[in-house]
């Protein structure tokens, strides 16, 4: 099975903190030139929490404008304080355009909630939505719901579902629900979120990755993807998963803000604003983000990868932030 890197798509804003709509193009080309087999708009990367309604369906719109079939498109859609609106908006963002609404398992029952609500809950937001093609989402916002491998066993039985993307960090959590998975597929793909689980995840099965990592270096994730389970480059494989580890805590550190620094060092018109991180990034830690780069750099010589050419996509004609 040919193994998928899907990236959490980050929202540039210009000058007035409005959606950049021109640069979400940009970054559409960007992260397909770099090898990506699918889309992953208005999530927490996106900074959907901090965007209005319009926003959202202005933003997911234009990302199915700009991917113009290249590539599947996955976006959240369970926002509304009821089962209602959750299921009236997850309707008006599929009509879209997207190939399937991702649903925030935190969305649909509170922390102190056992699983019995969780799982009504989800039955009454499927029996509202009728054949929309559903996925799931372990966000860590408003709370992260990891779901247990007997609650994923009884949504796929649904035959509702299309799409997980796993944030439990815990690879024995990851390998329980892969063979749930792996016993009854029900055509689901399964990513995980967690870059340092790569190559444990995808050699057990996962269909593939989708990781925050992939706004900093997407070339090296669709590598890892291509290559986790090559006989003839586990010894690459390894070594790569080792760098991967050892820098992600570090991208972490004002993300998206830093994402957003490192793809403008990269040449991409990214400016460095953001809703969901008001501070500026510190002198160390752009230094940190510097030298990921120049790590980027020698695993891309190590690993023979060609990063993309930012300079060869087209910009929209703007002022940037001063040169890095």
């Amino acid at each position: 099975m040919n193994k998928k890197f899907v990236p959490v798509m980050i929202t540039p804003f210009n000058l007035k903190a409005k959606v950049d709509l021109d640069v979400v193009s940009v970054l559409v080309d960007f992260y397909l030139e770099a090898g990506v087999k699918g889309f992953f708009a208005n999530c927490l990367s996106s900074e959907m929490y901090s965007i209005s309604e319009d926003e959202r369906l202005e933003l997911t719109r234009h990302v199915v404008k700009s991917v113009a079939g290249r590539a599947p498109i996955v976006a959240t859609g369970s926002f509304g304080l009821t089962i209602e609106d959750k299921a009236d908006f997850a309707a008006r963002i599929y009509d879209t355009g997207i190939d399937a609404v991702i649903l925030i398992t935190g969305h649909y029952a509170n922390v102190e909630d056992n699983d019995d609500i969780l799982l009504r809950n989800f039955d009454k937001m499927f029996r509202l939505t009728h054949d929309i093609p559903m996925g799931l989402y372990e966000c860590p916002a408003p709370y992260k719901r990891i779901i247990t491998p007997e609650v994923f066993g009884t949504l796929l039985d649904t035959g509702r579902l299309v799409y997980h993307k796993d944030t439990s960090i815990d690879l024995e959590k990851v390998k329980a629900k892969l063979e749930v998975l792996q016993a009854d597929p029900h055509g689901l793909e399964f990513y995980d979120a967690h870059t340092p689980n790569a190559m444990y995840s995808l050699q057990m099965g996962a269909t593939g990755m989708s990781s925050i990592s992939g706004n900093f270096y997407p070339e090296i994730l669709v590598w890892m993807c291509n290559n986790a389970t090559n006989p003839d480059r586990q010894d690459d494989v390894r070594w790569l998963q080792g760098e991967l580890s050892r820098v992600d805590p570090l991208i972490h550190v004002a993300y998206p803000m830093s994402a957003k620094y490192f793809l403008q060092k990269r040449g991409l018109p990214v400016r460095t604003i953001s809703r969901a991180f008001a501070l500026e990034l510190t002198v160390q830690q752009k230094q940190t983000l510097d030298d990921i780069y120049k790590s980027f750099l020698g695993w891309c010589e190590r690993l023979e990868i060609k990063p993309v050419q930012t300079s060869r996509l087209i910009r929209p004609k703007m002022p940037l932030d001063p040169p890095i």
